[in-house]
């Protein structure tokens, strides 16, 4: 009886973190796959040292496969166990005989992957329907993990593109805002923040479905999402509070990048980022001055970035797990 029990939790445990993982938007990682991501996370992070980074390369695919793997194993010990606690639930083809433990998960595992029951045979009843349920069970967990795998390969796609995008722009915050200087104003980069805006909405709602992907992480600085949001978001505070109001693209175009990012942050939750310890360097208005744009003082600058002390901090926080330096560059 205590084998059907913990059995029948072990199939609720692995069905529900499952649902709640693919098909809960707003959900974040079911209460298993989420605390064995973070666990993975932080194993690989530990083998992670300055210019030894491709563990984290890893990390994605990694946690993605175990997370699948963990709901197969978990869903096929507990039936397992279901189908143990009555030694007359299975019995072998001809003999009669009852199979052993290793004979019950052999056609438990015969049973979830739909390939038939083999020479083991469910006892008439109620054993019937269970090896009906169980079958189900396992086509839609197969079901709801590859499509799960799919959609989430898809996503990393998306973020490379809006890295990579950014990086079009320029390396860094000042590289972006220099290069869009026309020799009165930053009206070029209009149309540029407002696609860059839609993708990174996309992004973030990507983000709240598959938590995973924050475990994802880019080698090369130029495909690296993290990398781009903070990169953007500096340039973004350049255009908005670095320059002067006659010389800035339009302010529903600023804001409505900036609430971007800001909506693409409140995902990290789902990674346990934190913001910094410290506050990160700021934007060098110099860089602009010298190749002759327009710059408000250093003190009216400096007293703008106070109000975003926490932003830029949440900024750093996500550049440093990503195994990334401040300031953000992209080259």
């Amino acid at each position: 009886m205590l084998s059907l029990f913990i059995g029948t939790a072990l199939i609720l445990l692995t069905v529900v973190d499952a649902l709640w993982t693919t098909l809960w938007v707003n959900g974040g990682g079911g209460p298993f796959s989420s605390r064995l991501a973070k666990v993975l996370w932080w194993a690989l992070r530990k083998c992670t040292s300055e210019g030894r980074s491709w563990p984290l390369g890893l990390a994605g695919p990694v946690v993605l496969v175990v997370v699948f793997l963990g709901w197969v194993g978990l869903l096929w010990a507990g039936w397992t166990l279901v189908f143990s606690s009555d030694p007359a639930a299975v019995s072998y083809v001809g003999s009669g005989e009852s199979p052993d433990w290793t004979g019950r998960a052999y056609f438990t595992g015969f049973t979830l992957f739909t390939l038939g029951i083999g020479n083991i045979v469910p006892q008439r009843g109620g054993w019937e329907i269970a090896t009906v349920v169980a079958s189900g069970s396992g086509m839609l967990l197969i079901t709801l993990g590859i499509s799960y795998v799919l959609s989430v390969l898809g996503a990393v796609v998306t973020g490379r593109a809006f890295a990579g995008s950014v990086a079009g722009l320029g390396d860094d915050a000042e590289g972006i805002v220099l290069r869009a200087w026309d020799g009165e104003r930053y009206a070029g980069l209009t149309l540029a923040l407002s696609t860059l805006s839609s993708q990174l909405e996309t992004m973030s709602q990507q983000h709240l479905a598959y938590p995973v992907l924050h475990f994802y992480h880019a080698r090369d600085a130029n495909t690296a999402p993290a990398a781009a949001v903070a990169v953007l978001d500096e340039a973004l505070t350049v255009l908005r509070f670095g320059v002067p109001a006659s010389c800035r693209p339009p302010e529903s175009v600023l804001e409505g990048a900036r609430a971007s990012v800001q909506n693409y942050l409140s995902t990290l939750k789902g990674a346990s980022v934190e913001p910094a310890d410290r506050i990160p360097r700021p934007p060098a208005l110099d860089r602009l001055r010298t190749a002759g744009l327009p710059t408000v003082s250093d003190a009216a600058f400096a007293r703008s970035l106070e109000a975003l002390e926490r932003r830029r901090r949440t900024l750093l926080g996500m550049v440093e797990t990503d195994a990334r330096t401040w300031p953000p560059e992209q080259s």
